[in-house]
């Protein structure tokens, strides 16, 4: 039975192999079929990670947000005709990105899926955080509206303080000085907030301090990648 392999791809530029074990390599350039989130993306990073077979020998399916549920379910014979790779734009498949209902649809077939060691810019910041690993939860985006966003972080603050949990967001990057600007004027003083950027990067920046100190100096966070972790 052919197998789904969950492909990790670089979350910074010309990293791939500081971020990419020699075995994960090995098993993607065994594979001629990719299931991708895009394509440009996809096509530059199994070139830059020295594909042998020519990329325009290889076959790929889309995936992402405009994907119908109809497509989806086209995807099984696809599946079933050899080993396939899943990847997402950046980071790992799955995990705030798509893939997960090619992933269902693996089990529901009897297809071995197999994710792959690679980077996550979530784990790596709440490694690098300090604040409470053992308890934490991943929100994915907060809402676009801003009263909407400041009532969300409302929430995720008091969640945290009664919870004893850290809380874990992220934005798309040309909103991120938005998104901190309500953190700052919203949440209390002694929350402790960290900010990690560019992981994986040549400027990565992971830093936490009580959200009274980042008052006293915002960093400059527009278009740059970046994960924030709460803690009251």
């Amino acid at each position: 039975m052919p197998v789904l392999y969950l492909i990790p791809c670089p979350i910074s530029e010309n990293t791939i192999p500081k971020v990419i074990p020699p075995q994960v390599l090995q098993i993607i350039f065994s594979l001629r079929q990719f299931i991708v989130e895009d394509l440009r993306t996809a096509r530059r990073f199994l070139s830059k990670a020295g594909h042998p077979i020519p990329i325009g020998n290889l076959q790929f399916r889309e995936l992402n947000e405009h994907t119908a549920e109809i497509e989806i379910a086209s995807l099984l014979p696809y599946l079933q005709n050899a080993d396939t790779g899943i990847m997402s734009e950046a980071g790992v498949p799955c995990v705030a990105d798509p893939g997960s209902s090619v992933v269902r649809l693996a089990h529901e077939n009897g297809i071995k899926v197999v994710p792959l060691v690679g980077p996550s810019s979530i784990l790596m910041a709440l490694m690098g955080s300090g604040l409470n690993g053992q308890s934490f939860a991943f929100v994915g985006y907060l809402p676009v509206k801003r009263n909407e966003r400041k009532e969300r972080l409302r929430t995720l603050e008091l969640r945290s303080s009664s919870e004893r949990q850290t809380q874990i967001f992220m934005e798309t990057p040309y909103r991120n000085m938005q998104l901190l600007e309500d953190i700052l004027l919203t949440c209390r003083q002694d929350t402790m907030l960290t900010i990690a950027a560019d992981i994986t990067g040549s400027n990565e920046f992971i830093k936490t301090q009580s959200i009274k100190d980042w008052r006293k100096n915002m960093p400059e966070l527009d278009k740059i990648p970046t994960i924030f972790l709460l803690q009251a």
